[in-house]
């Protein structure tokens, strides 16, 4: 049975920090591949700054796609709106009987976790593979048994701090890949 584990985002876009993160975790003992899991609207987060949902799915397949070990998943944009994680990973359960799947997510998610739908459910049947974000080092949930500190190096790039450098018409090539960086620009996003 292959492990894969789930990276949720918004992706609005992709960059090399979730890249960073998303290869560290294929790094960790177990785990046979990650998907980058391309969510229509986070709850918690407001929806009016997010590109379409298919140039987001169509930015994060071509920043992966040099990676075989990495996959974008557009399975939230078929569930019901807004996306629960919960019942996401029981819809990816019956799709995919074969695989075992595991989360990932920042510190700052971690902390938060105890406003997600059905948490305790999460905490319960999947294993969580926390990576550390600036100022949320300290959680209650740190140590709980289906939790794992995963040593990756702490990236402050956000995709909120992308939009407004490219809303100011300022240079990130080298914060997006080149092929990102490229559709981004043709399609003048953000601008």
């Amino acid at each position: 049975m292959k492990t894969t584990a789930l990276f949720f985002g918004s992706f609005n876009p992709i960059h090399v920090g979730h890249l960073i993160i998303a290869n560290s975790m294929l790094q960790q003992d177990g785990i046979d591949e990650v998907w980058l899991v391309v969510s229509p609207h986070n709850p918690l987060k407001e929806r009016s700054a997010l590109l379409a949902d298919h140039h987001r799915l169509q930015m994060v397949r071509r920043a992966i796609d040099d990676n075989y070990r990495l996959r974008a998943c557009d399975i939230e944009m078929h569930l019901p709106q807004p996306s629960y994680t919960v019942v996401t990973l029981a819809a990816l359960g019956e799709k995919y009987p074969d695989r075992q799947f595991c989360l990932i997510m920042g510190s700052d998610n971690l902390a938060s976790l105890h406003r997600w739908r059905n948490y305790e459910y999460i905490l319960q049947n999947y294993h969580i593979l926390v990576y550390p974000r600036p100022g949320s080092e300290h959680c209650a949930l740190r140590d709980h048994p289906s939790v794992t500190i995963v040593d990756v190096p702490m990236i402050d790039i956000s995709s909120s701090y992308i939009r407004r450098l490219l809303a100011e018409h300022r240079d990130v090539r080298y914060l997006l890949t080149e092929p990102v960086y490229k559709y981004l620009t043709e399609m003048h996003f953000y601008q």
